[in-house]
């Protein structure tokens, strides 16, 4: 935890406007919207789902279906908001029929991501499903056997606590895997807890610029 937030912030938007500009994603042709992220930029929690749905790729924003809406009732339910994450995906870009993403497509969108997570500094990032927890474990082991099992990680240069979830659209499936994601959530907040603590205390910030809120696309 180096860099002013405010100046983290700006770099961010350059590369949300890189991204809108210059993405040459194998599934450019095919998109509607490119699918960046959004919520506060500067979030000690971060959401990193698969790739944008129909909805999504509509709208130009992440989780705005089913999915999401069950993602927002689960942050809720332990006293937060998505105002109060960041919320992406691996892919960038919608894959026809919402197939499973292609290696091509991950590595095209994979330092984008990596950028993403370097300048918002998370502290716990949650992963949902089995694409991002592999990618952002870097293990070949599947969600079913470390969901809800939080992993120490470097990512993107950052010591974090990497934890992985069913991703909302399988508990949509199944009431048993919605009730498993539910207790999975209401451990969050401990995570972040003690996450915090080993981080130790954040320096004072003169005139309170870098404590505003950095709300990029909510």
């Amino acid at each position: 935890m180096g860099r002013p937030a405010r100046e983290r912030r700006a770099e961010l938007v350059e590369l949300y406007r890189e991204l809108h500009d210059d993405h040459g994603c194998p599934l450019a042709a095919t998109r509607t919207n490119v699918v960046f992220g959004m919520g506060n930029a500067d979030a000690d929690l971060m959401f990193v789902g698969e790739a944008p749905g129909a909805n999504e790729d509509l709208q130009g924003k992440p989780f705005v279906g089913h999915a999401g809406r069950l993602l927002d009732t689960l942050l809720g339910e332990i006293g937060l908001d998505r105002g109060d994450t960041f919320i992406a995906n691996v892919l960038k870009c919608r894959p026809p029929g919402n197939r499973d993403p292609l290696p091509e497509e991950i590595a095209e969108c994979e330092p984008y991501l990596m950028r993403q997570i370097a300048l918002i500094e998370p502290i716990v990032i949650c992963t949902l499903g089995n694409f991002a927890t592999k990618l952002l474990s870097g293990s070949p082991i599947g969600i079913t056997k470390v969901c809800g099992r939080p992993q120490t990680r470097e990512i993107a240069g950052l010591d974090v606590t990497l934890y992985p979830l069913f991703h909302p659209a399988a508990a949509l499936r199944s009431s048993a895997v919605e009730q498993q994601l539910r207790e999975c959530f209401q451990r969050i907040p401990a995570l972040l807890d003690d996450a915090r603590r080993e981080r130790g205390p954040e320096p004072a910030v003169v005139g309170g610029s870098d404590a505003e809120q950095l709300d990029l696309f909510g």
